[in-house]
């Protein structure tokens, strides 16, 4: 129980990041995509059924907050996510790149299946121009974050120690 309520501490915190502060500052015309980071670094810490249900819930709650389709950017970070978590178990940790590296594909990855999907649903987000500048910015800026990002999110997957909750076994 303690476990589902850090995790939705985490999901809260990256939604209200994306809403309040990467939301409302562009770069280049491009924004951050902290919500897809969430997805990315469940992956990586947790496996692929943790970055799909985090991918899954933080992209539906931002599709309800958002103006877009519902459910897109929901699918979008659910795929993302679980295969993030799927490349990555089979993956040693021998270098603090290889986060880094995952969370910029990734990206780059979200970032074009969501303009392929939202294509789909005649958003017309392809004929903008500047995909490219939004998959730089947020990859970039995912790449920079992820190793905390992938920090919080082990916190948020490990399950508390019993001994130190209740010490002598009585409840």
């Amino acid at each position: 129980m303690v476990k589902y309520a850090r995790v939705s501490l985490v999901c809260f915190i990256a939604l209200v990041v994306q809403a309040c502060i990467a939301g409302q500052i562009p770069v280049a015309g491009a924004r951050a995509d902290v919500v897809l980071l969430a997805a990315i670094a469940a992956g990586l810490a947790a496996g692929p059924e943790a970055g799909a249900g985090v991918g899954f819930g933080a992209g539906l709650v931002l599709d309800l907050m958002a103006s877009g389709p519902v459910g897109l950017s929901s699918l979008v970070y659910t795929v993302i996510g679980y295969t993030v978590g799927l490349l990555n178990a089979g993956v040693l940790r021998s270098s603090k790149l290889i986060p880094v590296a995952s969370a910029a594909a990734a990206s780059v990855a979200g970032v074009l299946f969501y303009a392929l999907g939202g294509e789909l649903l005649g958003q017309q987000s392809l004929q903008k121009g500047n995909l490219g500048i939004v998959m730089l910015v947020v990859a970039a800026v995912n790449a920079v974050l992820v190793l905390p990002a992938t920090r919080m999110m082990r916190w948020a997957f490990t399950e508390p120690r019993r001994d130190y909750i209740n010490p002598r076994g009585i409840w």
